[in-house]
């Protein structure tokens, strides 16, 4: 008898940044949809500077770039970043 272990694969993507989060005039950040950045989750009601850091990491920084995520249970998940 074989015994299958099912594992589903982690299904990265690269997205831009602007797909996730729009800037507003005042310079602010706000995500368009629920995102996981760093161990924080953030919703659409949310907006922050862009002097914060999530994990360490500036996001503001990274405008332009593109992301890579994990969508998971409806959330975006950010994973890294591409230069």
């Amino acid at each position: 008898m074989t015994i299958t272990s099912h594992v589903d694969p982690i299904a990265l993507k690269r997205i831009r940044f602007d797909s996730v989060f729009r800037i507003l005039p005042n310079g602010t950040i706000r995500p368009l949809t629920k995102v996981q950045i760093g161990g924080f989750t953030l919703g659409p009601t949310v907006a922050f500077s862009s002097d914060v850091s999530f994990g360490g990491v500036k996001l503001a920084k990274y405008a332009g770039h593109d992301l890579q995520v994990e969508e998971k249970d409806g959330e975006v998940v950010v994973k890294g970043v591409y230069k």
